[in-house]
């Protein structure tokens, strides 16, 4: 059994504006995505993220979104193929800058809210997702959603000379496809600690999950994404380590 690697969203704050629990989550997590300034993040956040990640050995990602601070990124924008594929390559370039400062490098790339949601369900965008990746540097892995049938996504990314990580979530909800619950719903997020990390051991196991409906769900599972923005959730974090430590 492969354990997946736990990664987290970080460097989430944006001047004045503070968001997570960055240096407190560290100590749990294998990857740290890193926001890139274009839905959170700016450059002193950047700066300061990556060192706490190169102190705690952990793998910088790339978190790259649509250009939406004021919606967090969660907000799907009508961008071109040729469009997205220069706004992923602009903001790995950008974190990548300021790791090669600090000696150390991007080594993966996660796409952030609706751009990572927008690109699970259109081919297109996640092709151009794929191309921008290789283009800047064709060894990192993109990490994409798993869901129940990934066929289709693994030989785009066989097509594209891309590696590929599929990523589940502790903490969301699923729809009988695969996909997340939509955070619109009742029920989409779980904020029980026990639930959380049965749900992380679970997928860990490689075990099946129950859909919203109740259907069975079976999801390959390379990195489990866990949150750390409150003092809950770095202990949801910390109980999932140690839970995958027992494995």
């Amino acid at each position: 059994m492969t354990i997946p690697l736990l990664n987290c969203d970080v460097g989430e704050s944006f001047g004045a504006w503070k968001m997570g629990r960055d240096a407190d989550v560290m100590a749990y997590i294998d990857c740290a995505n890193i926001a890139c300034g274009f839905h959170a993040g700016d450059p002193d956040v950047m700066r300061r993220t990556i060192g706490y990640a190169v102190a705690s050995d952990v793998r910088i990602g790339a978190h790259p979104g649509y250009p939406d601070l004021v919606g967090f990124g969660r907000r799907s924008l009508a961008v071109s193929a040729e469009e997205a594929e220069n706004l992923l390559l602009y903001q790995i370039g950008a974190l990548d800058g300021v790791c090669r400062a600090e000696g150390t490098r991007v080594s993966y790339v996660k796409p952030h809210g609706a751009l990572y949601n927008d690109m699970a369900a259109n081919h297109e965008l996640l092709r151009a997702t794929m191309r921008a990746v290789k283009a800047y540097d064709p060894a990192l892995p993109l990490l994409v959603m798993s869901t129940a049938d990934i066929a289709p996504v693994r030989a785009l990314a066989e097509e594209e000379g891309v590696t590929l990580w599929f990523e589940v979530f502790a903490d969301r909800a699923y729809e009988p496809t695969g996909q997340l619950v939509s955070r619109r719903e009742p029920g989409a997020v779980h904020h029980d600690e026990a639930t959380i990390v049965a749900q992380a051991v679970t997928l860990a196991k490689g075990e099946a999950l129950r859909a919203r409906d109740g259907s069975v769900l079976h999801l390959l599972a390379d990195t489990l994404c866990v949150h750390g923005d409150n003092e809950s959730s770095v202990a949801a974090v910390r109980a999932i380590r140690q839970a995958f430590d027992a494995l």
